[in-house]
């Protein structure tokens, strides 16, 4: 793995790169970023904008998801993978706001992991984007940059690679870095296709020189 020094070079560039980066999930307030989350599980945010533009006219309390029976909210979201599942964790965790928290998201990250639905990555979305806490979540971009760019070991688990990231990037920091870091592997170290040709960090980045050498023996 690279130093903490070099860690925080690469994230500068990439803070460069994305200086306005930021969530992508269009919400209102703290329950419809949590429900928009939730729904996000692999699923691409512009398919959840696409749902909630109409989702979240018509339910915009707690009260409102459990005012319909499962099924019809299970149409409502039909076009998000997984959404049967999904549908049923909605209206679990509204019952739970409106029986223990007074319909409210709670701020606490310990609280929140307990609701349906809502894993470690969720959760820190939660707290950093509705609440301003500093958290660190890692999705499937987050991990895929940091392995690639030798920030944390190929092997390492998503709670490792978190760790990792938290332990090399100063906590003042991590909010934004989040953003930054998925910008970057949804627009530019793309899956598929990074564009390693373009990438400033192609010098430092181990897959990157891996996938350049193979372009170059191919030619």
């Amino acid at each position: 793995m690279i130093s903490k020094k070099k860690t925080i070079e690469m994230i500068d560039v990439i803070g460069q790169m994305y200086p306005d980066a930021e969530c992508e999930l269009v919400h209102e307030n703290p329950f419809e970023l949590t429900i928009a989350v939730l729904m996000s599980a692999q699923c691409t945010d512009a398919a959840v904008n696409r749902v909630t533009r109409t989702l979240f006219q018509k339910y915009k309390t707690p009260e409102d998801y459990l005012s319909v029976p499962v099924e019809e909210l299970m149409e409502d979201i039909r076009s998000i993978g997984l959404f049967r599942n999904k549908a049923k964790n909605i209206q679990a965790l509204c019952q739970i706001l409106i029986d223990q928290y007074n319909g409210e998201i709670p701020r606490e990250h310990s609280e929140l992991v307990k609701l349906p639905g809502v894993g470690r990555k969720t959760a820190n979305v939660v707290v950093s984007v509705a609440y301003g806490v500093p958290a660190l979540a890692v999705d499937t971009h987050v991990e895929r940059v940091s392995k690639r760019l030798g920030i944390c070991k190929w092997k390492d688990n998503v709670l490792q690679v978190e760790e990792t990231l938290c332990n090399k990037i100063p906590r003042e920091r991590w909010n934004k870095t989040h953003h930054q870091l998925i910008f970057f592997g949804r627009y530019h170290c793309l899956a598929r296709n990074p564009k390693c040709n373009e990438c400033p960090l192609l010098i430092d980045c181990r897959e990157g020189r891996k996938r350049k050498k193979v372009i170059i023996d191919a030619g």
